[in-house]
């Protein structure tokens, strides 16, 4: 599983000209779900959106040093199947390891639902769907994560 993490100050996804989910501080996640994505890659990830402290300290002394828990932020969730393109070979990605898009929703779903239990506020954008994202990146910060890979 995969994961483009985003400190921003507001973030929304529009479909079709509505908005369909939005926060304001928080964090936007951009998630892909491999093919054969254990409930151990999205426990993971779903700790890792909760607890990343990446947020500045009150007092600002600190850039990274509050979670979007500790600041009471929110996220929003936007399933990317392209998050797992693979371009090595020529110049059309390749997105054979994409889950199918029935068990990448309950896969999402499920990530959504782990952070909520932490009190987190959750948005979820929309599947199999022309999305349009709009955020202000805060920092910006950005940071990637992988649940098989350490970097």
């Amino acid at each position: 599983m995969r994961a483009v993490v985003q400190r921003v100050s507001e973030a929304r996804v529009e479909v079709d000209g509505r908005t369909v989910a939005e926060i304001g501080r928080g964090l936007l996640v951009l998630l892909g779900v491999e093919s054969g994505d254990s409930a151990e890659d999205a426990l993971y990830i779903s700790r890792k959106i909760a607890f990343l402290r990446i947020f500045p300290s009150p007092d600002g002394m600190k850039e990274s040093d509050r979670s979007v828990k500790d600041t009471g932020g929110s996220v929003l969730i936007v399933p990317q199947f392209t998050l797992l393109g693979d371009v090595r070979k020529g110049n059309r990605p390749s997105f054979t390891r994409s889950e199918e898009p029935g068990k990448a929703r309950e896969v999402v779903e499920f990530v959504a639902r782990k952070v909520e239990e932490e009190g987190i506020p959750v948005s979820v954008g929309a599947f199999q769907e022309h999305m349009h994202v709009h955020l202000v990146n805060d920092g910006p910060y950005t940071v990637l994560l992988d649940s098989k890979k350490t970097f």
